[in-house]
C-alpha cells in the first residue's frame, strides 16, 4: 500500500472496518446473538417506517427465507415481536420490545467504549475533527 495516497490509506482502513462488520466483531464480542443482532440493526436503522420481513431482507442484503428465519430467531429470543399493520390488515408489522431495546442500547454502549478506548489518548479537537470528516466522508459515499 502507498502510505503517501491518502485514498489508499482511506480504503486500506475502510476495508478493515468492513471486515469487522461483516464478521460482527462489537455485536459477538459484547455478546449479542450475531444474526438477532442484525435484525435490531435493521429495524432501528428503519426509525417510526413500519418494516416487515421483507424490509428486513432488503436492509441486510438477504433472500425473504434467510429473512424470516433471522426474524424468527429474535422473535423466539422475546427480542421482536410481530404486529398487524393498521393500514393493511394482510401486512405483519415488526416491533422491538422492550428488551430488544435494551439489547440495542446496550450493544451501543459496548461499542461506544470501544471506540472511546480506541481514542485514548487524543484530544477532544482530534475527537471532534474525526468525528466531524468521518461524518462528512460516510454522507458523501451516498451522493
Amino acid at each position: 500500500m502507498d502510505t503517501s495516497d491518502p485514498v489508499a490509506v482511506v480504503e486500506s482502513a475502510m476495508i478493515a472496518v468492513r471486515r469487522r462488520q461483516t464478521r460482527r466483531t462489537f455485536a459477538v464480542e459484547a455478546g449479542g446473538p450475531d444474526p438477532v443482532q442484525e435484525v435490531l440493526d435493521a429495524l432501528e436503522a428503519a426509525g417510526p417506517d413500519p418494516i416487515g420481513v421483507n424490509g428486513v431482507a432488503a436492509a441486510l442484503g438477504v433472500d425473504q427465507p434467510r429473512a424470516s428465519k433471522l426474524v424468527a430467531a429474535a422473535v423466539s429470543a422475546g427480542l421482536v415481536r410481530r404486529e398487524a399493520d393498521q393500514a393493511d390488515g394482510r401486512r405483519t408489522n415488526l416491533v422491538l420490545t422492550a428488551d430488544g431495546r435494551r439489547q440495542l442500547d446496550w450493544v451501543h454502549d459496548y461499542r461506544r467504549e470501544r471506540f472511546a478506548a480506541a481514542m485514548e489518548g487524543w484530544t477532544a479537537a482530534e475527537r471532534q475533527t474525526f468525528a466531524d470528516l468521518l461524518s462528512r466522508f460516510v454522507t458523501a459515499l451516498d451522493r
